[in-house]
């Protein structure tokens, strides 16, 4: 004779993840130190006004001399580098989890913006590009006239 089991459907899952965790562990948690010195991809947020498209990222403890920003071909493309700096001996890290080495980020601009007239602005390590838009781009609010009825 059979005997019945109660079915339980998340028995096994606190297992899985410790599985899951286990191996993600595994293959992210190595440190090495090339994996700490690695290539890193800074966060960017674009937003667009009226006038202008505005382009900022987090570029912390990157000298501004080691950036390059150039438009081509209207693609904007934003090239740099982030040095490790070894003031301290390495046996004195006890944790290395920020990214170091050269970066790039390439962004499609549209024919509405003018690439000659862009500035750029480092402040607080973050990289703030201004792009203004062609005066042809640039909304145009236009007047309806009321006549009176006769």
């Amino acid at each position: 004779m059979r005997t019945l089991s109660r079915w339980e459907p998340f028995r096994g899952v606190g297992s899985l993840q410790e599985q899951i965790n286990r191996v993600f562990d595994e293959v992210v948690g190595r440190t090495t130190d090339e994996s700490a010195l690695s290539t890193w991809v800074p966060a960017v947020d674009i937003y667009e006004t009226e006038h202008e498209l505005v382009v900022k990222a987090d570029l912390p403890d990157v000298d501004p001399k080691d950036l390059d920003i150039r438009v081509e071909n209207n693609l904007l493309t934003i090239h740099g580098e982030r040095k490790f700096e070894k003031k301290v001996s390495e046996e004195n890290y006890l944790r290395v989890e920020r990214s170091y080495g050269t970066f790039s980020r390439s962004f499609s601009l549209s024919n509405t913006v003018n690439p000659e007239a862009i500035k750029a602005d480092y402040q607080n390590g973050v990289l703030t590009l201004s792009i203004p838009k062609r005066e042809e781009a640039k909304p145009k609010q236009i007047k309806v006239n009321v006549s009176a009825a006769k």
